[in-house]
């Protein structure tokens, strides 16, 4: 009789959440009233009350893991304000504010920039345009940072400097995948996920160079922003339709928790687009 080895499952690796600082602003003024990104559609109606609950649920959802989350006042007339990655960055105790390519969404500057002093921050502009952690996603001691549609590259060297830590420029082709958080998510220090046909061919090397470990997406879970998530390194918060994207994170050792925010989709937003993290 002849032995049959079974080769033992490789050991899933163990992750470690870690407890986070967030800022939402809720969807109280939320509307699609011009078209500035292709989910956006005019036509398309929205409603209110479905946005607000969803958001609410992401909003307990991250309360239920422990975390901390600080709420920022909606403003009247800015109905993208609840997309609150998109208002700046903080890390290091330096706060960039955002500076908006479109001047639908230049008022939410200043909305930012109020809540950043209000919590004890010097918010800092820049030059050109960058659309907070829209297009800049920290990972461990650097910067991953998107450009081609909304962030100028010339404000990744300001952000550089003001933050004290290298920034990796990465081109986006794609309009589709407009800001980089909606192609890339980050895990953990170590670990991201990405859609390669987001990215040009020398970013989507870049990205295989510093992260040969990463989770590379297929196509179905992209179209449904499931890249727009956020981890605490163990947990991550994904839109519920990426389910190919939640098997990969759980054989990866990590835990999805997946939210329904379809109506706040209808603006070009999801779970990292209305959440704004404060690094320490």
């Amino acid at each position: 009789m002849t032995d049959f080895y079974v080769a033992a499952p490789a050991p899933v690796a163990f992750r470690t959440p870690l407890t986070r600082r967030y800022a939402m602003t809720a969807p109280t003024f939320f509307a699609v009233e011009y078209a500035i990104n292709p989910w956006m559609d005019v036509t398309t109606p929205v409603d209110v009350h479905v946005a607000q609950a969803q958001w609410e649920a992401l909003y307990q959802t991250y309360l239920g893991l422990g975390h901390h989350v600080d709420l920022i006042e909606p403003v009247r007339g800015l109905p993208d304000m609840v997309y609150a990655a998109n208002g700046g960055f903080i890390a290091r105790d330096v706060a960039i504010v955002a500076r908006f390519r479109f001047a639908e969404r230049a008022g939410e500057s200043r909305a930012y920039a109020e809540w950043m002093s209000s919590v004890g921050y010097r918010p800092l502009s820049t030059r050109h345009v960058n659309e907070g952690q829209g297009d800049l996603l920290l990972v461990g001691e650097m910067v991953l940072a998107g450009y081609g549609f909304r962030t100028d590259r010339r404000a990744h060297p300001e952000i550089s400097a003001a933050l004290g830590l290298p920034v990796v420029s990465l081109e986006l082709v794609d309009p589709r995948f407009y800001h980089l958080d909606t192609a890339l998510a980050v895990l953990d220090d170590h670990t991201i996920a990405f859609y390669p046909p987001a990215f040009s061919a020398g970013a989507t090397d870049q990205l295989h160079a510093l992260f040969p470990d990463a989770i590379v997406v297929g196509s179905a879970d992209a179209y449904a922003l499931g890249l727009n998530a956020v981890s605490d390194g163990r947990h991550v918060v994904l839109p519920s339709a990426a389910t190919g994207f939640a098997t990969q994170l759980r054989q990866a050792g990590f835990e999805p928790v997946g939210v329904d925010l379809s109506e706040l989709l209808k603006g070009g937003g999801s779970v990292k687009c209305c959440t704004l993290e404060v690094y320490s």
